[in-house]
Parts: structure tokens; C-alpha cells; sequence
């Protein structure tokens, strides 16, 4: 009867998981029903020490751990600056080369420095950390570590004490000064070294200072409080300013980065001891700030952790919006204080469909849509419309789809003697190609309709931005019944006609119209999309001849202007038109001045409004200034359309207070979970199918009790004849 008894176990052991928890749960038992974000990474971040990460994969991480002194509005759009750490949004003061104080409508070449003054508020307090640790004497307990004392740290939570203390203006101006220590190659110390005044001299100073030490301490401490700013002086306990060169307006938005976010001297000084490094124990690895989470497990190879710091606090849930937040419910948590989360858990996942059907089992509270999984997840309407998919809809998920302050365009290189210049025939070859090179089936097509047709290059979001019938390109759109028309093949046709190539062949040799496309075989180097640019040009009997190259060839032939027509992108490091309005500067050409000007475009009006524009307030005037530059980059058509892409994310109904903001990136700390509805549908979506196991045990004992009974009788038989033959 062993066997029986076996098959009762296994069905009670069956039917008892039917009551728990679900058993494909990857997570410990411990922290079900806990607050808890799960979330994804898939890679490891290079950089987690502010000075040095500019990725944003990384600022996902940090951006919710240090407070810059501003940030942006989570629900305002155009996108808003408001205040983090300080106590407002500071207005520059302006002044002359001989100290004069001018008045904010000062010209751009009348000022010869900026000055920003900030304000702290007061009560902020650092995350608790070993760095700050004191013993019974008030000295700092772990600043003098052995080798003896590291034997058995392996992470920093071995460390057994913990201290904290008030965020201070000075840890704002050390951090501006570690963008000048030449150890930490600061990705914007090129373009800060030209506006902060003396960071310059500060990184040479700093570069003979560490020349001094033997090689083997020249990564030891540093106390850049010995080493005087002129550009970033504390002026208080909780005030200091930032003195720039000229008038730089858009330098604010560099006062919502974690290039500015404060990092404490102590902090710095514990990692530099000896044995910290070769246990991974450094800013890069373990950041310490006053924001509203914490880093507390970095095991990049399975799981990052971020705990809710237990010393943060006085910030609320935004008590206004944008028009619809209200209705949406995006604004039933205001004035609440922040964050809502308790904890926040990344976990590697190197492959697209283990992460999607995690989400689908409720183990992931959001996702993105890779491609493979588009038509299941998300439905395209006849008008262009996306929604989510019958199945995800039955699941409560949603889908919430915003435009990426970015523009994907394809480039003409000005210079180019056949397709670029600025005369009416080469304007006109231009206009009649823009027309054939549909974008909007590029993106139905290549990018799952996840897009909007560019009619100039400036992205929804950003101030200059119009929509609408103003805002169409009218050399390559009509507008018809409320909505942009392409205008029609035969229309680009005479267009090249008139530019001299009828028929796409030139008009004065009858030979046939010939133009070249740079690319590399990770962009739109894929066959299938590079066919469809070829189709787009053959409208026009245009030959296409694609000159695929590697990544390091294809910017060589960028920067010496050898390429004729290129794909390209570019993302906005802040919101303002200035980031992509320059992208088309004159003196900012990539042959000449080795600038982001890839199509090396140098029209001397466009170049006038640029710097008249570039320096202005947001306006009326200003906005009236931008018009007049799309229109003639419209005219001119250095890039022959593009697209604006379009980001989408799918989110289970328990999780609430989400606003795609993709300016901000401390945006985790809005958000909020139904802990409860989260369990019960994952129980519910992830319970097992009992009943075929139990058909199948039932119908496998009934196959094997005739040879039970068999087997039985001959054990039972076998002692007898045993007893014969003695």
C-alpha cells in the first residue's frame, strides 16, 4: 500500500498549494503585500556618482536619491521648472564687464556674467550612511579604516554604524568642484569649463596638486574645500551662487541634473580609503543624498534595491496640473506627502520575453512593448489611433503613450555641390524629396505607428513647439478637413522638374539622378527598411545607393562633410528650443566647428534670429522669433522630414499617479500602488490548473493498479517457495 500512500501525498500536497501563495512567485514570501515597485533594468548602469553618469538608464537610479536644487513639475506641460532642494526657481542677475548691475532685458552682448543665487531649505537631511558615523567623542567613527577593519566588509551595510547629518550649501559647491578633478572626467566639464567662472583653473590647479602625490595615493583624498571657486562660492549656511560667463539662460535647466545635486566631503573622503575600491565601496557604486529612496542592494548581476529614506520629508503631491489631470485622477493625491512607495526593486532581465510574461503574471508592475510582443499587446485604429489590445484591456491594463522630446530626421550635408546649397533648384530637389519620403508609413511600418510625422524640429513638450494648421510644413503638407495632407507625387514631380531633373534624370546630360545614403548596419542599416528609403526615392526616379559603414566610419565621414544624405537623431538635454534649434546654427557646423550642426546648414538670416532667439525669455516675442526660423528651415529643407518618436508603456490598474515626464526622471516618488488589488489578481491570474493534474494521477494509478496487484501477489508468493525448495 506504499504506493497509495504515496499518490494520497501527492494530492494533498497538490490540493494544499491551492490556498497559498502562487507557487511561480519570484519573490521571497516575506515581502508579499509589502509596498513594494518592481520594476526591470538590463544592463548595469557604468555610473551611479553624479558627476560622472549621464545616461538614463543611470539617472532612473540616482535621479531618486540626490535633489538637485530644482526639478520639474511631475504634471505641467510645457515642462516646468520648480523647486527641489532650493526654496524657488533662481532669476539670473546680470552685469557688465566693470561690475555694473544691468537690468533683465539687458542684451546678450552687454553681459559679461550671470549671476544665480540659490536658496536652501532648511531640514534636509542626508540618507543614513556610514560616512557620517560618529563615536562618543564626535570624530567621524570609520575614517581612519586598516586593512584589518575591511577583512570581513563586503558591501556597505557591514558597515554596523550609521550617521546623518543637514544638507548644507557647501555640498553644492563641492560638487561643482569635483566636475573640474580630473580623476572623475566629468562628461560636461568641456561645456561647464567654458560658462563657470575658474573651473578651468581649478582642474589645472587640481591636476599640479595630484602631480605632487606619490602615483600609488593620487586616488586617495582630495579636500577640494582648500581649493577656492570663483565661479561657485557658499555665501551662507544655506545659500551660495554660480557666477557663468555671458548670458546663458537655458543654465538653469542644468540646476534640475545630478551634475548639481549636492554629495557631502564626508562621503567622498570615506571612499577614497584604501581597500574601499577593490570592494566596489565608492560613489559609483553606493550613492549617498537626501532624496526619497536610498540605494541598499547593487548586485548588478541579479538585483538593485532602493529603500525609502527614512530621513526624507516636506515634499507633497503637486496640488495643480495639466488641463485633464484632474478628471483623470491624476491629482487625488494632492498635497499628500511624498513618496508613496516603500520600496523600489530592479531586477536583471537580459531578454525581452522572460520580462513580458512577468508582466503578464502581475510580476512587474509596468512594461515596455518590445516588438515581438506589439500586436499582442497593443491595437493600431484605421485613424492611427493605438489602445490596448481585447486581452489587455480584460486585465485592467493601460496604455499611456507620450512624445519623446526627440526627432529623428534624415540630414542633407549642405555642402554637398548636387543636393545641397541654397538656390531655388537645389531648394526645390529638396521640397520634391521631402514629399516622396513618407515618414508616416516609415512609422507604421518600422516603428509599430509609434510615432509622429516632424513638420519642423522642434518635438511637442518644448516651448516653440506648434501644432495644428501653423505648425504643418507648408512646402511638403496641405491642410484638409482638420488634419496634414502629404501633398501628392505628381506635385513633387513637377517640383523636380523645375529643379532640372524631369523624369528624375538631368535635363542638360539625360543621365540618370544618382544620390547617395550613409548609414551603418545598427541604424537604418536593417534590408527590409533600407528597401523602403529606396522605394520612397524611386516615386521620383530617383536612384538610391546606400553606403552601409561602421559606427566610427560613418561619423569620420560626418565630420569632414563626405557624407551627402545621412539618418540621424538627437534627444534634448533640457527643454528648451535652443537644444534642437542649434542642431541647424551656422557656426555650430560639424566640418567647420566641429559642432552638433551634422548638416553643416548656414543660413546667415536663420544664424540672426538664432542668437536673438537663443537668449530670450519665453514669450510672445520669442515664440514670434522661432516661427520665423522653422519657416525657413522649412523653405530651405536641410533635413528631409523626420519624425518625432513616440514612447509607450503598459501599466497594471494598481498602480496609480502615472504621467510619462521624460525631462524628469525622479518621477518613482508620485507613484502609488493598491498593494491589496495587486495580490489578489496575482492570485488570481497565476493559480494553478489542478484539476488535468489530478485527471492525470487518477488515470496513472488506474494504469498502474493491475501491475500492483501482480507485483503484490508474487512478493507475497515468494517466501513460500522458498520454504519447498529448502
Amino acid at each position: 500500500m506504499k504506493f497509495f500512500a504515496g499518490l494520497s501525498l501527492l494530492l494533498a500536497l497538490l490540493l494544499g498549494g491551492c490556498g497559498g501563495a502562487p507557487w511561480n512567485d519570484p519573490y521571497p514570501a516575506a515581502d508579499a503585500g509589502k509596498n513594494i515597485l518592481y520594476t526591470a533594468f538590463t544592463g548595469r548602469p557604468k555610473h551611479l556618482d553624479p558627476a560622472r553618469s549621464y545616461s538614463s538608464d543611470e539617472s532612473d537610479i540616482i535621479s531618486q536619491i540626490y535633489q538637485p536644487p530644482l526639478q520639474y513639475h511631475y504634471l505641467k506641460r510645457p515642462y516646468t521648472l520648480i523647486p527641489d532642494a532650493a526654496t524657488t526657481v533662481p532669476r539670473p542677475l546680470y552685469y557688465a564687464a566693470d561690475g555694473r548691475r544691468l537690468p533683465d532685458s539687458a542684451p546678450a552682448a552687454q553681459v559679461a556674467y550671470s549671476v544665480y543665487r540659490i536658496q536652501l531649505r532648511r531640514g534636509i537631511f542626508y540618507q543614513p550612511h556610514p560616512a557620517f558615523a560618529r563615536d562618543r567623542g564626535g570624530k567621524r567613527r570609520y575614517s581612519h579604516l586598516t586593512a584589518a577593519d575591511l577583512a570581513s566588509v563586503r558591501t556597505l551595510s557591514d558597515f554596523k554604524q550609521t550617521g546623518a547629518r543637514e544638507l548644507i550649501a557647501a555640498d553644492y559647491v563641492y560638487e561643482i568642484k569635483r566636475l573640474a578633478d580630473p580623476r572623475l572626467q566629468s562628461p560636461i566639464f568641456g561645456l561647464m569649463g567654458g560658462y563657470i567662472v575658474g573651473l578651468k583653473a581649478l582642474r589645472r590647479t587640481l591636476q599640479h596638486a595630484l602631480a605632487k602625490r606619490p602615483a600609488a595615493e593620487r586616488n586617495r583624498y582630495l579636500d577640494l574645500n582648500r581649493y577656492p571657486l570663483a565661479g561657485a562660492q557658499v555665501t551662507g549656511r544655506y545659500s551660495y551662487r554660480i557666477k557663468i560667463r555671458g548670458k546663458y539662460p537655458q543654465f538653469r535647466y542644468w540646476l534640475a541634473m545630478p551634475f548639481f545635486a549636492p554629495v557631502p566631503w564626508e562621503a567622498v573622503a570615506f571612499y577614497s580609503q584604501p581597500g574601499m575600491a577593490a570592494r566596489n565601496l565608492s560613489l559609483d557604486w553606493y550613492p549617498v543624498g537626501t532624496g526619497p529612496y536610498m540605494l541598499t542592494v547593487n548586485d548588478p548581476n541579479r538585483q538593485m534595491v532602493l529603500t525609502r529614506n527614512p530621513n526624507f520629508h516636506g515634499e507633497t503631491y503637486p496640488r495643480e496640473g495639466a488641463p485633464g489631470d484632474r478628471a483623470a485622477g491624476l491629482l487625488a493625491d494632492a498635497g499628500r506627502p511624498l513618496p508613496f512607495i516603500g520600496k523600489i526593486v530592479f531586477t536583471l532581465e537580459k531578454e525581452s520575453i522572460p520580462y513580458w510574461n512577468k508582466f503578464l503574471q502581475g510580476y512587474y508592475d509596468a512594461s515596455g512593448i518590445a516588438s515581438d510582443s506589439f500586436d499582442q499587446a497593443v491595437n493600431i485604429g484605421a485613424e492611427g489611433g493605438a489602445e490596448v489590445s481585447p486581452a489587455m484591456k480584460a486585465r485592467g491594463i493601460r496604455l499611456i503613450t507620450s512624445v519623446s522630446p526627440s526627432v529623428y530626421y534624415m540630414g542633407v550635408n549642405m555642402r554637398d555641390p548636387l543636393i545641397g546649397g541654397y538656390s531655388a533648384r537645389a531648394r526645390k530637389l529638396r521640397q520634391a524629396i521631402s514629399i516622396a519620403l513618407d515618414f508616416g508609413e516609415y512609422i507604421a511600418i518600422f516603428a509599430n505607428g509609434r510615432g509622429m510625422v516632424a513638420q519642423g524640429p522642434i518635438p511637442p513638450g518644448i516651448f516653440g513647439y506648434r501644432g495644428g494648421k501653423a505648425g504643418i510644413d507648408p512646402y511638403v503638407f496641405d491642410w484638409v478637413n482638420g488634419r496634414p495632407r502629404r501633398k501628392s507625387i505628381e506635385y513633387a514631380k513637377r517640383l523636380l522638374a523645375e529643379a532640372g531633373y524631369p523624369g528624375g534624370r538631368d535635363a542638360k546630360t539625360g543621365r540618370p539622378l544618382l544620390l547617395y545614403l550613409d548609414t551603418t548596419s545598427a541604424g537604418v542599416g536593417s534590408k527590409s527598411s533600407l528597401d523602403w528609403m529606396r522605394k520612397q526615392f524611386a516615386k521620383l526616379n530617383i536612384q538610391l545607393v546606400v553606403r552601409s559603414t561602421d559606427w566610427n566610419r560613418f561619423q569620420e565621414k560626418i565630420r569632414k562633410g563626405n557624407a551627402q544624405l545621412f539618418y540621424y537623431g538627437w534627444n534634448a538635454d533640457y527643454p528648451d528650443p535652443e537644444n534642437f534649434l542649434f542642431l541647424l546654427y551656422g557656426p555650430n557646423s560639424r566640418v567647420k566647428d566641429n559642432g552638433e550642426n551634422s548638416s553643416n546648414y548656414n543660413n546667415p538670416e536663420y544664424n540672426r534670429l538664432f542668437v536673438q532667439m537663443k537668449n530670450m525669455d519665453d514669450g510672445l516675442a520669442r515664440q514670434a522669433i522661432i516661427n520665423r526660423m522653422v519657416a525657413i528651415v522649412q523653405r530651405d529643407a536641410p533635413w528631409l522630414g523626420g519624425f518625432y518618436p513616440k514612447d509607450f508603456a503598459l501599466y497594471h490598474s494598481w498602480i496609480r499617479n502615472v504621467q510619462p515626464n521624460p525631462m524628469a526622471r525622479n518621477n518613482l516618488k508620485y507613484q502609488r500602488i493598491d498593494v491589496a488589488l495587486r495580490e489578489r489578481l496575482r492570485r488570481r491570474w497565476n493559480t494553478p490548473r489542478w484539476r488535468p493534474l489530478l485527471w492525470v494521477a487518477l488515470l496513472l494509478a488506474a494504469g498502474l493498479l493491475p501491475a500492483v496487484i501482480v507485483y503484490r501477489r508474487r512478493e507475497r508468493a515468494a517466501p513460500r517457495q522458498g520454504s519447498e525448495d529448502a
